[in-house]
């Protein structure tokens, strides 16, 4: 049974539905499936296991504050190094992440879509029942598979602290 949460997050004036639990700082990360560019499957935490994961979800890439969120996570994951990944995750189809991608010319982030089951929104708590779309929050994983920093950001017009994330992400790497 999927949790609904009615009196937490609203849109513009009026509360939104939730689907999901909210996730806390301490727990194992939720494995989840995504979907990429030829619709095959990716589970993000596997594919970069023993890394410290960041997960930085949007509403759409299409979006003026999902497009600055993107492009700036892109240009940390540049000076990050192999050891942290960086991936957006949002409901936009994967074709048109792709095309977003390369006209943004975002090359170091993986982006992945939650369009099919919304899985990774589901267990995360963040997918927005009437938008079908996903709560922007950012979530680092650590090495060892649990949740380092968990930040749901209180209105979809909000950017993540940036040097806050990044700084969070480092410190998961000891």
């Amino acid at each position: 049974m999927t949790t609904v949460r009615n009196d937490v997050f609203k849109l513009g004036d009026k509360f939104a539905t939730l689907l999901g639990d909210e996730v806390a700082v301490g727990q194992a990360a939720p494995e989840f499936t995504s979907v990429v560019t030829g619709w095959g499957t990716v589970n993000p935490l596997q594919e970069s296991k023993g890394k410290v994961i960041i997960l930085s979800a949007v509403p759409s890439l299409d979006t003026d504050t999902c497009d600055r969120e993107t492009r700036r996570f892109n240009e940390e994951a540049a000076k990050l190094g192999d050891d942290i990944i960086i991936y957006t995750i949002s409901t936009d189809f994967p074709m048109a992440q792709k095309r977003w991608c390369g006209a943004a010319g975002v090359d170091k982030v993986k982006v992945v879509s939650d369009v099919i089951d919304a899985d990774f929104g589901l267990k995360y708590g963040i997918l927005i029942k009437e938008r079908r779309y996903l709560r922007r929050s950012v979530f680092i994983v650590g090495r060892d598979g649990k949740l380092t920093y968990v930040k749901y950001l209180p209105t979809l017009g909000e950017e993540p602290n940036y040097d806050e994330v990044i700084n969070a992400a480092k410190e998961a790497l000891k």
